[in-house]
């Protein structure tokens, strides 16, 4: 077997490659590479998913970033065990080839339990006192200790909410990827893998903030940033006669209009919302229609099936939505399965989906102005900014973290509640090339076409090791 490292760089597009991404754009001048046509949806567990096993949501079964559990009558975002992708991974699939293989698996989604060899993921602790302490999970357990000793602590609000993507005492805009490269290379001194995976989320941040126009202006320096990160692991796996397969999931595409699917459920008498200490929960349990939204796509929950023409109907009539999937269509576009919505909503060009549900920003609940992704039910951007009507908002926050600190409860209310703020988003097909993902990688045993299928990546991959 050949050793091979996977640099998934997320955001990278070919309209995104020119005079700032230098080292990128030499990689990809000798590398063989070809367009991908993105998973669907085209967000990052399921695209991750569809890499790994080759397979599409209706096998795999991450239809979204989270879903709807109708035993439990709950929201499920991001969580990260790997027994919830139930088809057969990369790793054990290249194990079948040879005993020997090994694979570490670095900040790639549903990371916790794989049966991967070396892993590293983000995970907080949450002691009983309430407090949040930002950490890491490791396999074997001892790297946790040893790498931390070695790197420092894992940059973690780097790596989502109002600081990441932005300069701060996290040690820069691009601390999180940094980090990560950082890690590879670590785990590659200490184990040398067969196969690294390997996460570089920096471009991510400001694409999905000021949208794609934005790169191109002087004032972000993010394709610089990437390209460096990007260039040295580069170097640095080349040195080592590793094979380097360049990656990215999804492109992003300018947004402008948000679009409040529960809202609109809620005004159809659809949606239960039950007061809690005089703020708006949303009973999902108890509604009769419901969207969990996710970026570019919504999954439509039906507790009551008898409403499945009426809520289709008033989804096709909504300018922001521009396909409504049944289960026919489903099937077609390889997302049947029971986690998925009894109906799908694709967003139209240029829309995207929030999740809110209250009707006054007085009654919102209290997560909704934290960067909470687990309790919210469904994907939110808006927790990369910091509230502007907040005065010396910055002060504040340093203010409750030293609290914090002490022992003190305090809650990081500071994210914003105007959805309109965001300009990037993703998930919904992509027709133009320039828009979509891309591979590359060197040396292919094969000529590469100039198009593949997201779940045709796994199997480039595992070329690149067995060949």
């Amino acid at each position: 077997m050949k050793r091979a490292a996977v640099i998934n760089v997320v955001g990278l597009t070919p309209s995104l490659l020119g005079p700032a991404t230098p080292r990128l754009a030499r990689f990809l001048g000798q590398a063989a590479r070809a367009s991908v046509v993105p998973a669907f949806p085209a967000v990052t567990c399921t695209a991750q998913s569809n890499y790994l096993t080759g397979a599409t949501p209706s096998r795999h079964g991450i239809v979204a970033n989270g879903w709807y559990d109708r035993e439990l009558a709950e929201v499920r975002f991001w969580k990260q065990s790997n027994h919830l992708v139930t088809a057969p991974k990369i790793w054990e699939q290249l194990r079948q080839s040879g005993p020997r293989f090994t694979c570490a698996q670095l900040f790639w989604w549903h990371n916790m339990y794989s049966s991967a060899d070396y892993s590293i993921t983000p995970r907080p602790i949450y002691p009983a006192d309430g407090r949040k302490i930002f950490d890491l999970h490791t396999w074997p357990y001892d790297i946790r200790a040893q790498i931390k000793r070695d790197l420092g602590e894992f940059p973690f609000p780097a790596f989502w909410g109002p600081a990441a993507g932005v300069n701060s005492a996290q040690g820069g805009a691009d601390a999180a990827s940094r980090w990560i490269a950082e890690s590879a290379k670590w785990i590659e001194n200490k184990y040398a893998p067969t196969l690294s995976l390997i996460y570089l989320p920096h471009l991510d941040y400001n694409l999905q903030r000021h949208g794609p126009e934005a790169m191109a202006t002087a004032k972000f320096d993010d394709l610089a940033r990437i390209d460096a990160v990007a260039g040295d692991l580069i170097s640095f796996f080349r040195a080592r006669e590793v094979r380097i397969i360049l990656l990215s999931e999804y492109g992003i595409a300018a947004v402008d209009r948000p679009v409040h699917l529960n809202r609109l459920f809620r005004q159809k008498g659809w949606l239960a919302v039950k007061d809690e200490l005089g703020l708006e929960a949303l009973d999902c349990g108890a509604s009769e229609a419901f969207a969990v939204a996710d970026h570019q796509v919504a999954h439509i929950y039906l507790n009551d099936p008898s409403l499945e023409r009426a809520v289709r109907d008033v989804l096709q009539n909504e300018p922001g939505v521009e396909t409504v999937l049944g289960a026919a269509e489903k099937t077609a576009w390889g997302i049947q399965h029971a986690r998925a919505g009894d109906l799908v909503a694709v967003a139209a060009e240029r829309a995207w989906f929030t999740y809110y549900y209250w009707l006054e920003d007085a009654r919102a609940p209290d997560f909704a102005r934290c960067v909470d992704i687990h309790r919210k039910p469904g994907f939110d951007p808006v927790e990369l900014f910091l509230d502007p009507k907040i005065p010396l908002i910055k002060l504040q926050i340093l203010w409750r973290l030293l609290r914090k600190n002490l022992g003190f409860r305090t809650l990081l209310d500071v994210v914003p509640l105007d959805a309109s703020l965001v300009k990037g988003s993703h998930g919904r097909p992509v027709a133009a090339r320039a828009g979509r993902p891309l591979f590359a990688c060197e040396s292919p045993p094969s000529p590469l076409p100039g198009e593949i299928d997201s779940t045709e990546v796994c199997g480039l991959i595992k070329k690149q090791v067995t060949g």
